[in-house]
């Protein structure tokens, strides 16, 4: 086992990337990068029947939007390649020999069928069966049959799987998890569990051994769900005459009631998305949109990710890439499930919109408003990011405010009914005279002429500030109304006053 720290993320190219994935790719990172360590990426498609066209690619995608990309891995390469499982399988089916010359694993010619009726038989006497100790003796395998009738079988064309060997006698396992401290089970409960399936193919236990001993890992940081898997694991290291490396068993992210595991049915009856990246499913063509079409920043997802089964041990919450690899340990990281909150992801989205130099979105924002911004300056970008910002939770939410780029064809009827009252043409008309002699027409100066206009006349803000509002954006909400004149300039915003005068007049 190499000294230094390698880790993988080994997702299997079964469909989109679930955010859990995303967070176990992201521990994985952060600790190797805490450690001067590797980050690999290998993929586990040695399951066939559940390949989807697709996926792999996907899963690379989604690594690159985040942010943080593999140094050995399917495309980066490295010196512990092949990176894909199902390129590996000759290292596999030598290792299996390995294994099978020790006598810690058999071959096993049962049918599904013959297994099922023993499952069935033994469901109808009250008690529950598996293969195991006690009773792979009265089954068909090599253990059982002689070496003629193994022979006999293999010849005949037989299919067969290989079965991994549990120690007979029943002893603890111990399993040391750095999160969870020592787990102990006993053998006796444990299975014979397939190695090799029947179509020469190595299953996830054989192939995630070898391939982690081959490539040295010296930590294997997953999902809690692998837990269950882990006495197997050590059992089959020791059988190879293997150290194993060090475990780390992530929280589950659950549901936002807590009850159960995230999944994209709460995701499509939440209305959040579940997926870093939109997926498109490639036999029902449905298209499930990810945190990046949602308008999500990457930073933000991941910020959002890492305090989902972790926290640094204060009250602090925002942490770029580079700060969370310096801040994180395996000692801070929870055994109980972490509750994922919707509201908490939009919110760790307005801070990273909100934050550094907002002059780093007047593209993004021309891009996202290509036609209605077409021809705009960066200073009028820059004029519109700066009064909306603070008031949208999505850089594209600003695209959805009409008023600004052209004068309101409708005004809010509830607040006309509520606000507009007989004498408010006549304060509009005498305001717009106000505003005419506005020089230089800047935020500052039309908001000290409008309040002394209100002085002048008695008048409290709200008899014509709301008003003002309405008239220049339709609405009752939105910008600093000095700012949004400023920005509109003095010809536009006497036009839409005396436009909304004229129709509500």
């Amino acid at each position: 086992m190499s000294a230094s720290v390698r880790v993988r993320f080994a997702p299997s190219p079964t469909g989109p990337l679930h955010m859990g994935g995303v967070r176990t790719a992201l521990f994985n990172y952060l600790y190797a990068k805490k450690h001067n360590g590797t980050f690999i990426l290998r993929v586990e498609d040695t399951d066939q029947a559940r390949f989807v066209e697709g996926a792999e690619a996907y899963i690379e995608e989604s690594l690159k939007w985040c942010g943080f990309e593999p140094d050995e891995g399917t495309k980066a390469g490295g010196n512990h390649g092949p990176y894909r499982q199902s390129e590996r399988s000759e290292l596999y089916l030598k290792e299996l020999g390995q294994l099978m010359a020790k006598g810690h694993a058999y071959k096993a010619f049962d049918t599904p069928e013959e297994i099922a009726a023993k499952r069935t038989e033994a469901e109808a006497n009250g008690d529950v069966w598996q293969y195991d100790a006690r009773t792979r003796l009265s089954m068909r395998n090599s253990l059982a049959l002689s070496a003629a009738q193994v022979a006999q079988l293999e010849s005949e064309g037989q299919p067969f799987t290989v079965r991994f060997k549990m120690p007979e006698s029943g002893r603890e396992v111990t399993v040391s998890d750095e999160i969870r401290g020592e787990i102990r089970v006993s053998s006796s409960v444990l299975d014979d569990k397939v190695l090799m399936k029947a179509d020469g193919l190595p299953t996830y236990h054989l192939a995630n051994v070898v391939d982690d001993h081959h490539m040295e890992i010296s930590h294997v940081i997953r999902g809690e769900e692998w837990l269950p898997s882990a006495p197997l694991h050590v059992l089959l290291y020791e059988a190879f005459g293997w150290s194993p490396p060090a475990f780390a068993h992530l929280p589950l992210i659950l549901k936002p009631t807590g009850n159960g595991k995230l999944s994209k049915r709460d995701g499509d009856k939440g209305g959040f998305p579940i997926f870093p990246l939109a997926w498109t499913d490639p036999k029902s063509g449905q298209t499930s949109k990810g945190y990046q079409e949602n308008g999500y920043l990457p930073e933000a997802f991941l910020n959002m990710l890492l305090l989902l089964g972790w926290s640094s041990g204060d009250e602090r919450e925002l942490f770029t890439l580079t700060e969370a690899v310096e801040a994180f340990s395996m000692k801070n990281v929870t055994k109980s499930g972490a509750r994922f909150n919707p509201d908490k992801a939009v919110w760790f989205n307005e801070q990273y919109l909100r934050s550094g130099d907002s002059s780093r979105w007047v593209e993004p924002l021309k891009e996202l408003n290509s036609e209605a911004m077409q021809g705009w300056s960066d200073t009028k970008c820059q004029q519109v990011l700066d009064m909306m910002l603070e008031r949208v939770q999505f850089l594209h939410e600003i695209g959805t405010h009409l008023y600004l780029f052209a004068a309101p064809d409708r005004f809010d009827e509830k607040l006309i009914r509520k606000k507009w009252k007989p004498e408010t043409p006549g304060y509009l008309r005498e305001l717009k005279d106000v505003l005419t002699e506005v020089e230089p027409f800047e935020s500052d100066n039309i908001e000290t002429q409008f309040k002394q206009f209100l002085a002048t006349r008695e008048l409290g803000f709200g008899a014509v500030l709301l008003p003002f509002r309405i008239a220049l954006t339709g609405t009752g909400g939105g910008p600093s109304m000095f700012d949004f004149a400023e920005f509109l300039g003095k010809a536009q915003t006497m036009d839409r006053l005396e436009a909304a005068v004229a129709k509500l007049g």
